[in-house]
């Protein structure tokens, strides 16, 4: 238990509302093993406060989960969502404790419970404010015989060869120009001149720093897209400082290079998007991938079918269905109407149009997604509203369906019928009034993503409309009809003149028939496997692919195997240093010559599960977004790890000052190792500093700071922290430690 009191230090804490009644403080009791050897660890909630209410609602990954005190009883009321009823919670007393016992092992602390909320005797909801224990002893992270901690001698190699005395001069930068040619003298500069030139790649730009000026010479349709990164890069960095005379020559190498945002899950504002296309800009990504539906709510006004806003973008704690909002998914405060958190929220038809005009002037296209047929919940639940008010044109599934199946996110409830008409019309109406959105922004639409993909398998098996159209028209399985589904809905934006953008789904394992109608008709797919099958496969078919795959471009994935560090883990761990190893030669193997379809670039993905607020959201984005942006723009090697390295510490991170505007970003660990007896530390970057104990105690930025190496004495319990930027790192452990 030691290390379990030593982990009483709070590092994190989430309000949901202001000045709460009630707090709780989440911690785990330690992984362990069930008598049947299953994995299993406790959790304990520990309550105080006003305890005067009748349940605990919060809500957590999709777990089997039970209450250890009999007088407990949980109830999920929805994959992810659950409730705790006890007379303890009523019971006047100043603090309770409630362990619950989860059939799992946990990973990290992104798998922790949040959302929590009062719920009182009249239905009414109040938000908690969250408090979560450090996951900081080994009974908390190991797995049976797996220690997923990356331990401290570990951390100081990879410091130690990420190291170098090579300093980034002021034309240095991410991504990096194809050609820097120096010239004589230096130049003070001020606003750039503008030259129109015409090249076969309009993405060519040229810059001339000579006699005091600054010379720009694009396209004049590119004028900002060529401007933005010099100036975020080289002018705003060296403000006043005298500039090396110099002509830059530079052109990306991949058309597209996109950024994947997910607003759906948990919810962004066009402020904080609006910043999202700026990181873009300065790091010459293009493509912004805007998913703003899927089955946890629905983001965006569309005219004429208010439900889509009214209900799906709304969540919160209810005892009589979804008639008029979504039960609370990953977080919130119970409270549908709610505008603190994630939860709630869309944006208005107008704020869309605004957005994507400011896009097209920083040289982003913005790409919507609209989930289909899987991954529709949000939409489903939405026109059931609209047919029990007497309309059924959009209506999504059909009375008497008894088709069972899960999804990857354990719902049931999440598909299209791709047998009714209601499908079709919805899509269209969406298309169509999406194409209006454009047109009024007086900006090129690139396409319409269409989702297609982790379609659960027995999706129609009850469905005697789709049993009925299966037959009338010779299909045999299910996946023919989700085929037939992707096939008319490309056929639809075909005749809008819009191309199909889709998931590797969407493309992959079709046939030959398929293959012809539909590739012709696509702008793009994503491929989001590991490995280079899918998009072997794509290509080979004739589809436009783009390379997103998950262990090096989803983003959202935890930067290390450190329990401690935000993201999911699913898919692996991915860091700037894996994206900035996805070389699209590597990840799609092909003579591109001899295929029928084309690689058009590279795409990272933020998914919003573990998301709740900007912080977070730039936390996974920077600075593993700079990886992503060197690969797209330059497919082969340019620097190395170390070069790259260098540049993130002396130059970016230097940009993005945690006091400035929630632009936080993700601090690697510091390194420790013993060495002929004494304790050696190294940071990840020159600069900022490190703090340690020797205690087994967690380090705080009063800790002792690490100058020399010390004299290090057996059965030590030796922690450090890096902290720059007013952020620090994870704590990093010198070896394992007692439980």
């Amino acid at each position: 238990m030691r290390n379990l009191i030593l982990c009483a230090a709070v590092v994190a804490s989430l309000s949901a509302a202001a000045a709460p009644r009630t707090t709780v403080t989440w911690e785990s009791l330690g992984n362990e093993y069930d008598s049947d050897n299953k994995p299993q660890y406790v959790q304990r909630f520990t309550l105080k406060g006003d305890l005067d209410f009748e349940r605990l609602g919060f809500n957590m990954f999709h777990r089997r989960m039970q209450t250890v005190n009999p007088s407990d009883t949980l109830v999920e009321i929805f994959p992810g969502y659950y409730y705790i009823a006890s007379p303890r919670l009523s019971s006047g007393a100043d603090s309770v404790v409630i362990d619950v016992v989860v059939k799992s092992h946990l990973v990290n602390k992104s798998y922790a419970p949040d959302g929590f909320h009062r719920i009182n005797a009249d239905g009414s909801t109040e938000g908690i404010t969250r408090t979560l224990r450090p996951i900081c002893s080994p009974r908390q992270w190991q797995s049976g015989k797996k220690d997923q901690m990356p331990y401290g001698p570990k951390i100081y190699d990879q410091n130690e060869a990420r190291a170098t005395t090579w300093t980034p001069d002021v034309y240095d930068v991410v991504p990096k120009y194809k050609s820097v040619t120096p010239l004589p003298g230096t130049s003070m500069v001020g606003n750039p001149v503008f030259e129109n030139i015409y090249p076969e790649n309009p993405e060519y730009y040229r810059i001339t720093v000579r006699n005091d000026s600054l010379i720009v010479a694009c396209h004049p349709d590119k004028q900002w897209a060529a401007m933005f990164p010099f100036a975020a890069k080289v002018l705003m960095p060296n403000m006043g400082k005298a500039l090396p005379n110099v002509v830059i020559e530079n052109w990306p190498d991949m058309a597209w290079r996109g950024l994947h945002i997910d607003i759906s899950r948990n919810y962004q504002t066009p402020d904080v998007m609006t910043t999202v296309l700026q990181i873009m800009a300065a790091n010459h990504l293009n493509k912004l991938h805007f998913h703003f539906s899927d089955d946890e709510a629905w983001r965006l006004e569309i005219p004429g079918m208010p439900e889509l806003t009214d209900l799906a973008s709304r969540r919160g704690y209810s005892t009589e269905g979804e008639k008029d909002y979504l039960y609370q998914i990953f977080a919130g405060d119970g409270n549908p109407n709610s505008t603190e958190g994630s939860a709630n929220g869309y944006w208005t038809r107008n704020q869309f149009i605004e957005f994507i005009k400011t896009a097209h002037t920083l040289g982003i296209d913005v790409l919507p997604e609209v989930e289909s047929p899987g991954h529709a919940r949000a939409a489903i639940k939405a026109m059931e509203a609209r047919h029990r008010r007497g309309d059924d044109q959009y209506r999504l599934i059909h009375d008497g369906d008894t088709s069972k199946y899960t999804s990857a996110q354990s719902y049931h409830d999440n598909v299209m019928n791709p047998a009714l008409a209601g499908p079709y019309e919805f899509m269209g109406k969406v298309f169509d009034e999406l194409i209006a959105m454009y047109k009024d922004a007086n900006v090129p639409l690139p396409g319409i993503h269409i989702g297609g993909d982790e379609v659960p398998r027995g999706s129609w098996n009850g469905s005697s409309v789709a049993k009925e159209f299966m037959a009338q028209h010779g299909m045999s399985t299910e996946k023919e009809l989700h085929a037939y589904f992707v096939t008319r809905v490309s056929e639809m934006l075909s005749e809008r003149g819009v191309p199909m953008f889709g998931w590797e789904e969407v493309a992959v394992g079709h046939g030959d028939e398929f293959n012809q109608k539909v590739a012709p008709t696509a702008g793009g797919v994503h491929c989001w496997h590991t490995t280079p099958d899918a998009a072997i496969r794509g290509i080979s078919a004739g589809f436009p692919m783009i390379l997103s795959n998950v262990n090096r471009f989803y983003l959202d994935m935890s930067y290390s195997s450190h329990p401690e560090e935000q993201g999911l883990t699913w898919g692996g761990f991915v860091d700037e240093f894996d994206a900035l190893k996805g070389y699209p030669g590597e990840l799609c193997p092909v003579d591109l010559d001899s295929v029928p379809g084309k690689l058009l670039g590279v795409q990272g993905q933020v998914w919003a599960e573990t998301i709740r607020n900007p912080e977070q959201l730039f936390f996974m984005l920077l600075p593993k977004a700079l990886g992503l942006a060197e690969r797209g723009w330059n497919n082969t090697p340019t620097w190395t790890e170390a070069q790259f390295n260098a540049i993130i510490g002396e130059k970016e991170l230097p940009t993005y000052k945690n006091d400035r505007s929630r632009l936080n970003i993700h601090m690697r660990q510091a390194g420790i190792k013993v060495i002929d007896g004494k304790v050696h530390m190294n940071a990840p970057y020159s600069g900022g500093e490190i703090r340690y104990t020797t205690d087994g105690t967690e380090p705080t930025a009063q800790s002792p700071l690490y100058t020399a190496p010390f004299d290090y004495s057996d059965g030590q319990d030796i922690r450090a922290r890096y902290y720059r930027n007013n952020v620090e790192s994870v704590t990093t452990y010198l070896g394992t430690v007692a439980k």
